[in-house]
């Protein structure tokens, strides 16, 4: 087991503890506000590009067949919640995702994972390059693009947007961090993550 590993087991194990109380009010409020489960489950693409399910709580109602394509929510997306809302503005559905790091599929600090019809964008020599490091619930790109939501709102075809405009800017992020990766960046960055989030 490496520093890496060892550093986030002994960070989530002890949260996954704190934080159980708050994991049940969330789940609560979800199974009040709306039908459906408590966790919203997605295939993602981890390290070395092996796919995985990651965690989140649920925020969206279920979606109906003219929905299922929509990989991205923007601005006051109507499939959002009330309580998917607020849980969204403070990042409290990824919360769930500190399990997807006690099972070894993320990292609390890597490059964000992104769906495969993503990665597929990916320029080939970039996606061995970031793929090389464990994914993460945090990193330089997240900070950035803490209301990414909210930038694409105003857009008439956010998808595009995404791909063409914020993803070559993530990537490059990506690849910033797979350079300058150390145990005290992963600190540092994890710092930044909760200072933008509340402040």
């Amino acid at each position: 087991m490496n520093s890496k590993r060892i550093f986030d087991v002994s960070c989530v194990l002890p949260a996954l503890i704190l934080l159980s109380p708050l994991f049940l009010l969330i789940a609560l409020w979800i199974k009040l506000d709306s039908r459906g489960t408590v966790f919203f489950l997605q295939t993602r693409i981890g390290q070395f590009g092996k796919p995985f399910k990651i965690i989140k709580f649920r925020t969206m109602r279920p979606s109906i067949p003219s929905e299922e394509g929509l990989k991205l929510t923007i601005g006051r997306d109507m499939r959002i919640t009330r309580s998917g809302h607020f849980l969204r503005r403070y990042k409290l559905d990824e919360l769930a995702q500190l399990i997807n790091v006690l099972k070894g599929d993320m990292s609390l600090v890597g490059p964000r994972p992104e769906v495969p019809e993503y990665v597929a964008h990916y320029p080939e020599s970039i996606k061995e390059c970031v793929l090389s490091v464990p994914v993460g619930i945090t990193d330089y790109a997240s900070i950035e693009f803490c209301n990414e939501n909210e930038l694409l709102a105003s857009s008439q075809q956010p998808e595009v947007d995404y791909v063409d405009k914020i993803l070559p800017i993530k990537l490059a992020y990506h690849q910033q961090y797979v350079k300058d990766q150390s145990l005290w960046l992963d600190i540092t960055l994890i710092f930044k993550t909760l200072k933008r989030i509340f402040y």
